[in-house]
């Protein structure tokens, strides 16, 4: 048998051999190190038995492939501990993830001194250090072990296990779990480790399915990397929209006004009306887009010719019974069949083409519930929604437009580099899913490659993630917990336009189909505020800012001046207000630190005599004094251009 290695070196052997033994055969060192092996390009198990002739790479702890499988062992050493402690748990599955590892448990809920507990226990079981072994059941066997064990979870994947499947336990000193794999040697494998938090999950994903409680946590191969990890994680919190936007008093939500309809406080509700004016500023000024205001619902009929009460029912909040009601309407969960009308109100030459409508659009999705999350997964949000209505020769360059008009959104959001694209496509396995014929499909999905070819964009192509009447390009982010959510779409619709009898007349005189782009310019509102938000750490470019400047009065002598110069302000567009309280000037200036203002402006006899402020900023720390009128036009010039400053260090201030 020749073993081909990782650096083209060939090893002999007479007979079958494990990997960890030819690991040994390697090096001691190596196997010491080593956590599973990649036969031919396949992970397998370090008990794996080599039979033939094959490549073999031993994976080691300081590959990628080597910390899953640590991750992996150390959640059954969890799932272990847990076991000994709440001997009435149910295990359900325990899987590696990108970031460490979970394991989910019917049981009550666990809270923060169940997890240091647990912690403890896993530290008693790696201290022991149990040899972890492999073995194989039969199926009935299998379900006869577990049915023994009380593991009724266990029980069920067993049995959805195809016929033929190879059932797999492992069995670290008594405690045995089904599992496929790969797992360290020992437990002792195991040397940095953190139970991070603990909520609830449904039994495969299903809300209808059992509650579980899921343990989070994380290993790494060395105590530094697990510290450097846990800091990381403690400034993802920080930056936690749903934390650190409720903290600065942005957006609140109340339980009698229902999950998924958050309320926009005051400082929240400016900011993203600056978004918005921005946007409409654009898009009518400057872009050529024409402004349309449509109803927030419409009757079912509406949606039966749009195609969406037939495809997308489930996520519309629908008002009244068809059974049961005369008429039935519904909220809208998109704007695009209101805008169609707007389009045919008049008819069209192809002279008129390209027609671009927007609308600051607010609609209504019927999310389930265990989606929601603060800004990002919202039943009511607003969009900056628009529909282009363009002739065929006409689509290829209208559509590159919209991809610029959001890039140059990002780029001023100073979100560019954070983006990834992704080319949404039907599935055509999955036709029921679809309207329109194939033909149509790859020929419009084919444009769309050739485009962001054309245009130097990496992109991915995700299968089946098409909307039923079209592809588009989803422009998507990742919140800070590396969930990825889509903040700009834009659609190619060649469908749509037949659906709703569209037309414009050619040179000829004759009717002609227009096609339809659908597209934001920046997205769900509330959901950008949400990534603003984090991305920032409520440390906001200025002209985002609901608060721009403070005015702080080193006493109530000098209060009529500080409101002259937060006027002065006001006057030219720049949002300031006045720090009236009887307090030291060295705590008001902590305080306006700490709301993550971007100026403070500190005014005494001095400044009020000679009708200056003394200036300090996130930006620079004390920018010393400046006539009122210079500062007016720095920061009038810096909200007009929409700067992106770059802050210094605390401790530099």
């Amino acid at each position: 048998m020749k073993i081909t290695l990782k650096d083209g070196s060939v090893k002999e052997y007479d007979g079958a051999m494990c990997v960890i033994d030819i690991a040994r055969d390697i090096s001691e060192g190596l196997a010491r190190v080593a956590c599973a092996g990649e036969v031919n390009g396949e992970i397998v198990d370090l008990r794996t038995e080599l039979a033939a002739d094959c490549e073999l790479n031993i994976v080691t702890q300081n590959d990628p492939e080597g910390l899953r499988v640590i991750r992996h062992t150390a959640s059954h050493v969890m799932a272990e501990a847990v076991k000994r402690l709440f001997p009435e748990a149910k295990v359900t599955i325990g899987p590696a993830i990108d970031d460490g590892f979970y394991y989910d448990f019917e049981s009550a809920p666990f809270s923060r001194e169940d997890l240091d507990k647990i912690e403890a226990e896993m530290k008693k079981i790696i201290k022991e250090g149990h040899e972890i072994t492999r073995f194989t059941l039969p199926r009935a066997e299998a379900i006869r072990l577990m049915e023994e064990k009380n593991e009724p979870f266990k029980v069920e994947l067993i049995q959805d296990l195809p016929e033929d499947a190879e059932i797999s336990f492992y069995d670290q000193g008594g405690f045995v779990d089904l599992c496929a794999g790969p797992h360290l040697m020992s437990t002792k494998g195991i040397k940095a480790y953190k139970l991070i938090s603990s909520s609830m999950a449904y039994w495969r994903g299903d809300s209808d399915k059992a509650k579980l409680q899921r343990i989070y946590g994380t290993a790494f191969t060395k105590k530094e990397e697990l510290a450097a990890h846990l800091a990381h994680l403690e400034d993802i919190k920080k930056r936690d929209h749903n934390k650190l936007g409720r903290e600065m008093e942005l957006f609140t939500t109340v339980d009698v006004i229902g999950q998924g309809l958050p309320l926009l406080l005051p400082k929240g509700a400016r900011m993203i009306q600056k978004m918005q004016r921005w946007i409409e500023d654009l898009e009518d000024r400057e872009w050529g887009y024409v402004r349309t205001k449509t109803p927030l619902m419409a009757k079912s009929d509406l949606y039966k010719i749009s195609g969406h009460w037939d495809h997308y029912t489930d996520g519309m909040f629908v008002l009244g019974d068809e059974e049961r009601d005369k008429e039935v309407l519904a909220l809208r969960p998109m704007t695009c069949p209101f805008q169609y009308y707007c389009y045919k109100n008049t008819q069209h030459s192809y002279r008129d083409l390209p027609i671009r409508y927007g609308e600051t659009s607010t609609l209504f999705r019927n999310e389930d519930s265990g989606e929601m999350h603060g800004l990002t997964r919202v039943r009511q949000f607003t969009i900056s929604e628009g529909h282009l209505i363009v002739r065929p020769d006409q689509m290829v360059a209208e559509f590159k437009d919209c991809i610029a008009h959001a890039q140059y959104c990002l780029k001023v959001l100073g979100v560019e580099e954070d983006v990834t694209y992704h080319l949404s496509a039907w599935d055509p396995d999955n036709r029921e899913k679809y309207i329109g014929e194939p033909e149509v499909w790859e020929e419009t999905q084919q444009h769309m490659r050739d485009m962001m070819n054309e245009l130097g964009i990496p992109y991915t192509e995700d299968i089946g993630e098409a909307a039923f009447y079209g592809p588009k390009i989803d422009i998507n982010a990742k919140n800070v917990y590396g969930k990825e959510d889509t903040m700009i779409t834009i659609q190619w619709d060649a469908l749509l336009a037949e659906q709703f009898d569209m037309y414009y007349v050619d040179e000829s005189g004759d009717k002609v189909r227009p096609c339809i782009i659908h597209r934001t310019s920046m997205g769900c509102y509330e959901r950008t505020l949400a990534w603003l938000i984090e991305k920032y750490a409520g440390k906001f470019p200025t002209w985002l800012c609901p608060e721009q400047v403070r005015v702080l009065p080193i006493s109530d002598k000098y209060i009529d001046y500080a409101q002259e110069v937060k006027d002065a302000l006001m006057k030219n567009g720049v949002d300031a207000t006045v720090d009236a309280r009887s307090e030291k000037i060295g705590y008001k200036i902590r305080e306006a630190r700490m709301d993550r203002l971007p100026y403070m402006l500190v005014v005494g006899a001095q400044e009020a005599a000679d009708h200056t402020v003394s200036v300090r900023s996130r930006f620079a720390g004390d920018e010393g004094v400046k006539p009122l009128s210079d500062f007016t036009n720095q920061i009038c010039e810096e909200i007009r251009t929409k700067e992106i400053r770059q802050e210094i260090a605390q401790d530099e201030k």
